[in-house]
């Protein structure tokens, strides 16, 4: 980090590793490079790829934000470039925190790739289709309300919490939960709305996805009740937020 003096104030210049803005962002990863990390995909979505491989000598997930070539090279590479640095800064502080998050391991700004830790288990959304038994259920649900509660009381703000995005991992007795998927995460400040969003959110993808699973998001805002230092003003807000939802379902 660096300090300059310009008209008498401190400006701070954050150099990140690897960034380089007169380098073009490579269009697409070249078959070489995808059969020398023994690359598999396993995922697209409409902003990245999502590749197994192997990098350093470990299992590894590589996400790939690729071009999108409706918008001008330079712009499509300062938001590339903005989000690969805003995702890899929410990984590293929620690990800071104590929250069960991948490990990220390298940042490649010419390939537009993080290079994270592999998690094996299942997510969230496969136990809760494979699961039947209440305790597990409950165990499970305790721990996704005290990791966000976790997040929050950082003003961290996951942005796409939904059961795919939560693995959990296997071997572990108490269903360990790590939460993935940073891309659309942020800071914020003024964090009693974003927050409630956030657990709409996750409410929404609960009822959207598991059918009669009202009971299941019931026991993880009882969780996060009791771990969030500001779950009052939370709550209150959720209650706005599911009402602007409402209104937003039934007038468009």
């Amino acid at each position: 980090r660096k300090m300059e003096k310009e008209g008498g104030e401190e400006k701070k210049k954050v150099e990140t590793i690897g960034a380089n803005n007169d380098a073009p962002l490579q269009t697409n990863l070249s078959e070489s490079m995808l059969t020398s990390l023994q690359a598999k995909l396993i995922k697209q979505g409409a902003e990245a790829r999502l590749y197994k491989v192997t990098f350093l000598g470990k299992e590894t997930i590589m996400k790939h934000r690729f071009p999108k070539l409706y918008r001008h090279p330079t712009l499509d590479y300062k938001i590339t470039e903005s989000r690969l640095t805003q995702e890899s800064r929410c990984f590293v502080r929620a690990r800071k925190a104590g929250i069960r998050a991948p490990n990220l391991y390298f940042v490649d700004y010419s390939l537009a790739c993080i290079f994270i830790e592999y998690i094996p288990g299942l997510t969230v959304k496969e136990f809760l289709f494979e699961t039947t038994d209440p305790q597990q259920i409950g165990t499970v649900m305790s721990g996704i309300g005290k990791d966000v509660a976790m997040m929050h009381n950082i003003e961290l703000v996951h942005g796409d919490l939904t059961t795919s995005n939560m693995i959990i991992k296997e071997g572990t007795e108490n269903k360990e939960i790590y939460m993935i998927d940073f891309g659309l995460s942020f800071q914020s400040r003024s964090s009693a709305e974003d927050q409630a969003v956030d657990l709409y959110v996750l409410e929404r993808a609960f009822l959207s996805t598991h059918p009669n699973s009202e009971s299941y998001f019931g026991q993880v805002l009882a969780s996060y009740k009791k771990h969030a230092k500001k779950s009052k003003d939370v709550i209150a807000k959720l209650d706005d937020v599911r009402l602007r939802g409402r209104k937003k379902l039934c007038f468009g």
